[in-house]
C-alpha cells in the first residue's frame, strides 16, 4: 500500500493508538478521531476533537479531512466503551447506560462510516474495519450491553461490505480478544487473565502488535478481494 489517507477513531489510547503508531511508522498520513486530545501529533499523526455520537460533528469532521486531503483511504473504527463498564448481569443494567454503549459502540460506528463514504469513493482502493470483539461468540455474561453493541458491529459491517461494494470499497470486521495496552481493566483481575491464557491455544498474553499485521493487510492491494468477513485474533480462545 502506497502512502494513505487513514482515519482511526479512538487512537489516543490503546488498540487504536497501537493502529495509529503502526501506520505512523509505515509512513501514512494519520487522523485520530477521539474524544480525548492525542498524546502527541505530528505531520503523519494529526488529531481531531470528535464525539463520534455526534452526526453533525462527524460530518464537518471527515469533510475538513476529505477535503484537505482529497480522499480517505480507510477507516478503522477502534472508539468504544469496554474498560470503565461494571460487570453486572444484565437485568441490573440501567436503560441509561444500555443508551450510552449503544450510542457509542454501534451508532458511532454508523455515524463515521456514513461521513467518511463520500471520500472514501474518491479512494481507488477503500477500506473500512469495524472492531467488534471476541466476546460475542463468546458469549460473555455480565456484559449484555457490550456484548450486543459488538455484535451489532458484525451485522452492520456484513450488510454494508454488500451496499458500498459497487464503490470498490471493502468492509471486514476484527474481533480481538482481551488485550493488553496502557488502558487499565479493573473489571479483570491477575487471577481471571492467567486463567484466560491458559484458555487460548497460544497460552500469552495479546498484544496490540498481534492485531497491527491483520488491519496493515485488510488495507493493502491484496486483500482488495476480502469483504464482509469476521475475524477472530483471540490465540486461538474462541476456536470456531
Amino acid at each position: 500500500m502506497t502512502s494513505s489517507v487513514i482515519c482511526i477513531t479512538g487512537a489516543s489510547q490503546g488498540i487504536g493508538r497501537g493502529i495509529a503508531d503502526y501506520f505512523t511508522e509505515l509512513g501514512h498520513c494519520v487522523f485520530n478521531l477521539d474524544v480525548k486530545p492525542s498524546p502527541d501529533s505530528s505531520d503523519t499523526l494529526k488529531s481531531l476533537i470528535l464525539d463520534i455520537t455526534d452526526d453533525v460533528a462527524c460530518n464537518a469532521s471527515f469533510e475538513q479531512i476529505g477535503a484537505d486531503n482529497g480522499r480517505i483511504d480507510a477507516l478503522i473504527n477502534c472508539a468504544s466503551i469496554f474498560s470503565t463498564l461494571t460487570m453486572k448481569p444484565f437485568w441490573e443494567i440501567e436503560s441509561a447506560d444500555w443508551d450510552r454503549v449503544i450510542n457509542v459502540n454501534l451508532k458511532g460506528t454508523f455515524n463515521t462510516c456514513k461521513s467518511a463514504l463520500p471520500w472514501l469513493k474518491q479512494s481507488s482502493m477503500g477500506r473500512i474495519i469495524n472492531f467488534s470483539s471476541a466476546v460475542v461468540p463468546m458469549g460473555r455474561p455480565n456484559y449484555l450491553h457490550y456484548v450486543s453493541s459488538k455484535a451489532g458491529i458484525q451485522g452492520l459491517s456484513r450488510a454494508m461490505a454488500r451496499e458500498v461494494g459497487d464503490f470498490n470499497i471493502t468492509v471486514n470486521a476484527i474481533l480481538p480478544g482481551a488485550t493488553v495496552t496502557e488502558v487499565p481493566r479493573e473489571t479483570v483481575s491477575p487471577e481471571q487473565m492467567k486463567a484466560m491464557i491458559q484458555a487460548r491455544c497460544i497460552k500469552r498474553p495479546q498484544e496490540v502488535s498481534d492485531l497491527t499485521g491483520l488491519v496493515g493487510f485488510l488495507c493493502s492491494d491484496e486483500a482488495s478481494f476480502i469483504t464482509g468477513q469476521s475475524f477472530i485474533v483471540d490465540g486461538g480462545l474462541v476456536v470456531t
